[in-house]
């Protein structure tokens, strides 16, 4: 019974890694269990320190009637407990690299690093076809592929798509170094086609790394292609 549990909780982390801000509600609607039973679970994530109560506002198309749902999130603990065990090391490897060889040097692993996932990535988004929505998707599977825990989340008013990234394979390097995200950042900017910007990341102490693209972008230019066409 405690393998069984302790079995029900991991399951339980990755996917407030994943998905959160979510809810008791909605893990036993996708675990399907009973929501006694995941309220417990999550009252012992939440004692071990591995998930907090998400303190902003609730998730798009949340809000109902009645007692608001309490919504979790992962912690650093949690991010670190996924992680991989070689952090510190590395982080001591391109410390020593920054003194030795000076920060351009950081800079230019950090962005060999990038483009070695551009060119990993590049033939699932070309598959993927032209429309932004099906490019982002098919980025959100081939980081999963590298342990990133992404998805794909509508933005305010249909304007943009949200990237999130629920782990970061590199959460310690990037904590110590932020040009590694700087540099994930331009490769995915490269990857849709588009300028897309960082609201948030684990490494700057938020729940999850979130990157903005704005598809409004891409209906304004298709708008302008049909009246040409016109």
């Amino acid at each position: 019974m405690a393998d069984a549990d302790g079995a029900t909780r991991a399951q339980i982390l990755r996917l407030v890694v994943t998905d959160g801000p979510i809810s008791a509600v909605e893990l036993a609607g996708t675990l399907t269990l009973a929501s006694a039973g995941i309220r417990r679970h999550l009252g012992e994530l939440e004692a071990d320190g591995f998930i907090v109560e998400h303190r902003g506002p609730a998730p798009q198309g949340t809000r109902g009637r009645g007692r608001p749902a309490r919504y979790f999130v992962a912690t650093a603990q949690a991010q670190r407990a996924l992680g991989r065990a070689d952090g510190s090391l590395a982080v001591e490897a391109i410390e020593f690299l920054a003194r030795a060889a000076g920060p351009d040097a950081v800079g230019g692993f950090a962005g060999q690093r990038a483009e070695r996932l551009e060119e990993r990535y590049s033939a699932a988004i070309a598959a993927a076809g032209p429309e932004l929505e099906s490019r982002t998707r098919a980025l959100a599977e081939a980081m999963n592929q590298d342990g990133y825990a992404a998805s794909v989340r509508p933005g305010p008013k249909g304007m943009t798509l949200q990237l999130c990234q629920g782990h970061c394979p590199v959460h310690e390097v990037a904590e110590a170094f932020p040009e590694f995200c700087e540099a994930e950042t331009r490769v995915i900017a490269r990857l849709l086609g588009v300028h897309v910007q960082r609201l948030a990341t684990l490494a700057g102490g938020e729940h999850v790394c979130t990157t903005c693209v704005p598809v409004a972008f891409e209906l304004k230019s298709l708008t302008a292609g049909e009246d040409r066409a016109a």
